[in-house]
């Protein structure tokens, strides 16, 4: 435990920590991040909170959190269990869920199927045009009453323009706001954050909360230049696994 990293952050003597609600892991069909070694870096990062959302599967929270409490790591490191799910109009994201949403449904059942489990339904990426699985605008119009928390910063949106977009959504319906790195390779993880204070957070309540309480920040990558990343960092990450 001494030889993992823990960066502390203060702000004017308050300890603040990032918040990251929009992850991949291995158990993602495009991404070959391990799960083990997630919690180093996000130590290293201060990420003290992600959403594992990985596409149509949720078992990659509930596995990230029970290593997290086998490391002795729960009272440094919050992970929530999502999904990131591919409804019959693009995709939308569920947090705290207990169960696997399929996918397919349309996006009012899909909405339902998340609030049935306790959960928040979360727009991410949703105002891109040249993002492929977006949820669609008439979709996101029909379920908007349903929408918990806007996703207001993208690192992987064609155009900074958009996220500037979503942030004015949903300021027009004083909706929490929130950042997602849509990582798929470690070193993506907490590349889009909202710092906040630092509390731990095990309920949707407590994630509202710091989300009303924090600031959204960032880097935006230009998507050409984030697959070629992506690339080189899974290839790189294979030779050491081999090496």
């Amino acid at each position: 435990m001494t030889a993992l990293p823990n960066n502390l952050v203060f702000r004017d003597g308050v300890q603040v920590m990032r918040i990251d609600l929009h992850t991949h892991t291995e158990v993602s069909h495009d991404c070959q991040t391990r799960l083990r070694d997630i919690p180093a870096w996000l130590l290293r990062t201060n990420t003290r909170v992600i959403a594992v959302t990985d596409h149509d599967q949720q078992r990659g929270g509930p596995e990230l959190a029970r290593l997290v409490a086998d490391l002795g790591l729960d009272d440094r490191l919050s992970i929530i269990p999502g999904e990131e799910v591919t409804t019959s109009e693009g995709e939308l994201i569920g947090l705290f869920l207990r169960e696997r949403i399929p996918p397919g449904l349309t996006p009012e059942d899909t909405a339902r199927e998340i609030k049935a489990q306790g959960g928040l339904v979360m727009l991410q990426h949703g105002f891109d045009p040249l993002k492929r699985y977006r949820l669609r605008p008439e979709a996101t119009l029909r379920i908007a009453d349903q929408i918990d928390i806007v996703e207001t910063f993208n690192s992987r949106l064609s155009r900074h323009h958009w996220n500037r977009v979503a942030a004015e959504w949903a300021r027009e319906r004083n909706l929490p706001v929130c950042a997602g790195s849509d990582a798929h390779t470690l070193q993506d993880i907490g590349e889009a954050w909202v710092e906040t204070p630092f509390r731990l957070i095990r309920t949707p309540e407590q994630l509202i909360a710091a989300l009303r309480e924090g600031v959204v920040g960032g880097h935006w990558t230009h998507p050409v230049y984030a697959y070629g990343l992506k690339q080189w960092r899974n290839l790189n990450g294979w030779f050491r696994r081999e090496g």
